[in-house]
């Protein structure tokens, strides 16, 4: 007996609406993707119940002529593919032609569209998989068509759907989806017969697109984007790393324009704010990349979601270079280094950083030191007191030994020293490795401490991954270690908490790849250890100097884990909080 038969065409309709309409908010994506593939200016949807009872989508695009409509529900029929050249040079946004097919075999489904050439609209529907001839209807232009009792005959499928409101949520999500790809063209969505969304064209559009979509908060804490390298160009807005979330419900990325969820860009975004971004937190951004289409295959995934890239490492070296280029320049303060600062700046940035001054406030004499300063520190006000206006200002105090006072003429500035002073050995010690330059102090008396069988042997296993980093350990005896060199950014840190700690980072993810591919979290590491901590005084000299620092440092807005290092009060701020002029 047969075991292998042909399929009905009903079935195999049933069967790709499964892979491309898996719920009400797939249906509304591939009929807005028609409608802009119709080149329609304004697209209005209107939804039911989250568009389980009724999607009805109408645009101004060019119609369909009256003996296409046929041919519109049937399964791979499409205007917009003749041959298999060009597939690989896909330009719109749908192509396999199965979309309406797929959507009128699980719901009642009417179309009606007029042509320019039209004297009158003309209908088609479609229930079930079943198509009705071609009949005159009424509409001005364009396309209108209606998708409703969606599952009406696959009740398998039909229980899965959640309820009105959730259905609504991915809904909407979808349209706004589609509506940033496109800021050259107007929507509105209806639901349950409330206005819900409404996106008109603006003269620039595409950042007032954003700002309505993603909100005024976003924009003002965006950065805007646009770079180009030969044919390719990414461009849009990205967060600042302070402005973040715990969900990734704010990433959108196109690729040609076409709204996408590629591993591959995915992966350079979180490379580039990997520096300076908290990880429990997400970034947000909305990010178009264009590129030659026949560099990009866009027939990977049913839904069309998935793009594979002819030369996948080039992309994601594009994108990962323009944005960290984009996020440096954010949180890097530029700024002509007065003579004598500069010369501050030398003298804290050595092995010196620790060696903190303090203020010879007399006994009994409580307030003296925030209102007076000793005569070294006027004579060091004197010197940076420039014409100059630095962005962070000038120290002013030390808040619990933990946080700098600065005054710049905007008003306010509080710095979390160990955060700011973190990422300015951060950067210094990954400029170095990159430079083979990391400097190894000796030590006068070397360090010896107790250690664990697996770092005895790690030190004797890895002499030269360990001199790389700037540490010269040597075996004492089968138990103790002589620290006999450390890296002269860190000679002040807690040396033997220091080395076991890096022991350890090797250890785990071993030699080669803490180097290479780990070597930043190695370096932070470092750096942590090797910042000044809490409870530490610190003299104006001191804070001025690391201040000026965090001027010349890249990414200095925020510390290695994420955290941000300082903070700008405005006199307008701290007028309110007072209530001033009221």
């Amino acid at each position: 007996m047969p075991m292998i038969r042909e399929l009905p065409d009903i079935l195999i309709n049933q069967i790709s609406a499964g892979e491309v309409v898996d719920r009400p908010a797939s249906a509304l994506k591939e009929l807005l993707e028609n409608s802009l593939d119709a080149g329609a200016s304004r697209i209005d949807v209107v939804l039911r119940e989250g568009g389980i009872d009724q999607i009805c989508v109408h645009d101004n695009g060019v119609g369909i002529d009256s003996s296409d409509l046929p041919l519109a529900l049937s399964r791979h029929a499409t205007s917009k593919i003749v041959s298999p050249a060009d597939l690989e040079n896909i330009t719109s946004m749908g192509f396999r032609g199965e979309a309406l097919a797929s959507i009128a075999s699980v719901s009642h489904l009417v179309l009606v569209s007029r042509t320019a050439a039209d004297s009158h609209a003309y209908m088609i529907e479609g229930k079930g998989g079943v198509v009705s001839s071609v009949r005159p209807a009424a509409l001005a232009s364009g396309t209108r068509i209606e998708v409703s009792d969606i599952y009406f005959n696959t009740p398998a499928r039909k229980k899965f759907l959640r309820g009105a409101s959730t259905e609504f949520g991915h809904g909407k999500t979808v349209f706004l989806r589609v509506a940033l790809s496109r800021p050259d063209v107007s929507f509105s969505l209806v639901h349950n017969q409330k206005l819900q969304v409404k996106l008109s064209v603006s003269k620039d559009a595409l950042a007032d697109r954003v700002r309505e979509v993603l909100g005024q908060d976003f924009f003002d804490e965006s950065l805007e984007i646009n770079e180009t390298v030969g044919g390719m160009r990414i461009y849009g807005f990205i967060a600042r790393p302070t402005y973040s979330k715990a969900r990734r419900d704010g990433q959108y990325i196109y690729v040609n324009g076409r709204f996408v969820r590629d591993k591959l860009i995915i992966h350079a975004l979180r490379q580039a704010y990997a520096d300076v971004l908290h990880h429990d937190c997400y970034p947000v951004y909305v990010l178009y990349l264009t590129l030659p289409y026949d560099q990009v295959d866009v027939n990977v995934h049913p839904a069309k979601t998935e793009v594979r890239f002819r030369n996948a490492n080039l992309v994601h070296q594009f994108v990962f270079h323009a944005l960290e280029k984009a996020l440096s320049v954010s949180m890097q303060i530029n700024y002509s280094v007065p003579v004598a600062a500069s010369a501050l700046i030398d003298r804290h940035i050595g092995n010196q950083v620790q060696q903190f001054m303090s203020f010879p406030a007399e006994q009994g004499e409580f307030y003296a030191p925030l209102f007076s300063v000793p005569k070294e520190e006027n004579h060091m006000a004197g010197i940076v007191a420039m014409e100059e206006d630095f962005p962070l200002g000038y120290a002013i105090a030390q808040l619990h030994e933990i946080y700098i006072l600065s005054q710049n003429k905007n008003g306010l500035i509080i710095v979390d020293m160990h955060a700011a002073h973190e990422r300015i050995l951060y950067e210094r010690l990954k400029q170095a490795l990159d430079d083979n330059l990391i400097q190894m102090q000796s030590l006068l008396v070397p360090l010896s401490f107790q250690a664990t069988p697996q770092e005895m042997e790690l030190v004797e296993s890895q002499p030269e991954t360990l001199y790389t980093l700037g540490f010269d350990i040597a075996r004492l005896s089968p138990s103790m270690l002589a620290i006999r060199g450390v890296p002269s950014l860190l000679a002040e840190s807690d040396i033997v908490d220091l080395v076991r700690n890096v022991l350890g980072e090797i250890e785990h993810y071993g030699s080669s790849r803490v180097v290479e591919e780990q070597r930043n979290t190695l370096l932070a590491t470092m750096a942590c250890h090797g910042a000044v901590r809490a409870n530490r005084h610190l003299s104006l000299h001191e804070m001025n100097a690391l201040l000026r620092d965090m001027e010349r440092t890249e990414r200095s807005g925020q510390c290695n884990h994420g955290r941000p290092t300082w903070h700008e009060f405005s006199i307008a701020e701290i007028d309110r909080l007072f209530m001033r002029g009221k």
